[in-house]
């Protein structure tokens, strides 16, 4: 089956998905289609790929944290289920992707389950992870299981367990996969252990997560949860411990994203201080419904991300990959001009010092021997001048290539798509070193954007009406 086929026919399934389960979503996808073809033609994507498939369709919320953060018991307290395993030591090292069945018994599946299903966020990420690991893409039941249990707060979204940043042996992978699930989360968790009050022995994690938040513009969508602040109930001190979290975090850049305490209540032991526990107890749960309420309301966010993503990319393409593709081709063609002003100039410069050498020349009249013979024979004329503009062809193509190929080292990383790719698309043999716009690039595209802009605020309001009345009506 070739690519182009395969795209079609998981945007097929994932359409008939939608009409039961997101009515409003089926057209959003027949939008992001009309986004692909201009992508496409300008080669920022191959025809093969669809930003449809790059974003997750389903409501995610990921856990992530190092191992004895609380992350399993934080699950378990959510699903109402003992789901995963607890404990001070690594019980997995494997992701976890948790959702509903109405079957009456939880269930786990291999890694192969998400791996080759197009509907879940996970399909054909063993393809990914070859790329980083070599021989690693074959172990995917290494990185990935699944897990479906009877619990209704699980209905209607995914929760996605992580392995620790501090204990992965394939860590390159592990650390692909991270960044996988958080692109396509709606909600990101990331718990810290209060039991280790020096942020230092968190180092890693705050490398990856918490800058990684700092750079991204839905950083929002960040919680960063103190487990197990229970543990700190004796000295009263939780205002100190938050403090210094925080005082970590924004030294490591982080400038968005909600703070918040936490512990289990089930295994927790009551301080002597009444008052004192009880300043932690409705912290402790004030803290628990607000995060709890995040995450049963993601279903809504969701629409609003997957509508608000795709006018984002059609942004991108427009005001970012246009505008350095742009740059990129007047830059090229400035090297290309040049260079055969300078062929040409050395050519002519070079014809002229041996001529008078040769003593072709006399006076101002150029009279070489063999220019009589030469003119009384056309077709050998006629050759000689086609020879040299085909040496000045190839040379001038050599040097289109050669300079390209220089210029895409300076390329800037494009979420949009594959900026290289288009670049050599529109410095291709058969495009004009005078086009001033990338290929695929007009009139044209730029109304597909502007109708996708437009849809999309018809979408937004469809939603606002559905959620919204200003007019109490």
């Amino acid at each position: 089956m070739t690519p182009e086929k395969r795209i079609k026919e998981r945007l097929e399934r994932l359409q008939a998905h939608l009409k039961r389960e997101a009515p409003i979503l089926v057209d959003v996808v027949d939008r992001y289609q009309q986004l692909d073809k201009v992508a496409q033609g300008m080669g920022l994507i191959s025809s093969g790929e669809s930003y449809a498939t790059q974003i997750s369709w389903w409501p995610m919320i990921s856990i992530l944290g190092t191992f004895s953060a609380g992350k399993s018991s934080f699950i378990n307290s959510y699903v109402g289920l003992p789901l995963q395993k607890t404990g001070n030591q690594a019980v997995d090292d494997r992701f976890t992707v948790i959702t509903y069945t109405s079957e009456g018994e939880v269930r786990t599946l291999p890694g192969l389950a998400l791996d080759g299903d197009p509907r879940f966020p996970f399909y054909q990420i063993s393809e990914d992870i070859e790329k980083v690991s070599r021989g690693e893409g074959s172990k995917i039941d290494n990185y990935l299981q699944m897990k479906v249990a009877p619990s209704e707060a699980l209905r209607g979204k995914i929760l996605i367990d992580s392995p620790g940043f501090d204990a992965d042996e394939q860590r390159k992978s592990t650390l692909r996969i991270t960044d996988h699930i958080i692109e396509l989360s709606d909600l990101v968790l990331v718990l810290f252990d209060a039991r280790h009050p020096e942020p230092g022995a968190m180092q890693d994690t705050l490398e990856h997560l918490v800058k990684g938040a700092q750079r991204r513009n839905d950083s929002s969508k960040f919680l960063f949860i103190l487990n197990q602040i229970d543990t700190s109930a004796n000295d009263d001190n939780l205002e100190e411990i938050v403090s210094s979290w925080q005082k970590a975090l924004v030294q490591h850049g982080l400038s968005a994203g909600r703070f918040y305490v936490l512990y289990n209540k089930h295994i927790a032991v009551p301080v002597a201080d009444q008052n004192v526990w009880a300043r932690y107890e409705a912290k402790r749960d004030a803290d628990y419904q607000e995060i709890t309420q995040r995450m049963d309301g993601i279903s809504v966010e969701r629409v609003y991300r997957i509508i608000g993503s795709m006018e984002s990319l059609a942004n991108q393409i427009e005001h970012q990959s246009v505008p350095a593709l742009q740059t990129a081709l007047q830059s090229w063609k400035k090297r290309v001009l040049v260079s055969d002003a300078i062929l040409i100039a050395t050519v002519l410069i070079g014809a002229a010092i041996t001529s008078i050498i040769a003593g072709y020349w006399h006076g101002l009249s150029f009279t070489p021997p063999w220019l009589g013979e030469l003119l009384g024979n056309r077709i050998l004329f006629y050759a000689i001048i086609a020879l040299i503009i085909l040496i000045f062809i190839a040379a001038h193509f050599y040097f289109r290539k050669v300079f390209a190929k220089s210029l895409l080292k300076g390329m800037p990383v494009d979420s949009a798509g594959n900026l290289k790719a288009a670049f050599l698309k529109s410095t291709s043999p058969l495009r004009s070193v005078f086009s001033s716009n990338p290929k695929g690039w007009g009139r044209r595209a730029r109304k597909r954007l502007d109708a996708l802009r437009d849809d999309t605020d018809r979408f937004v309001q469809k939603l606002n009406d559905k959620f919204a009345r200003p007019s109490g009506n």
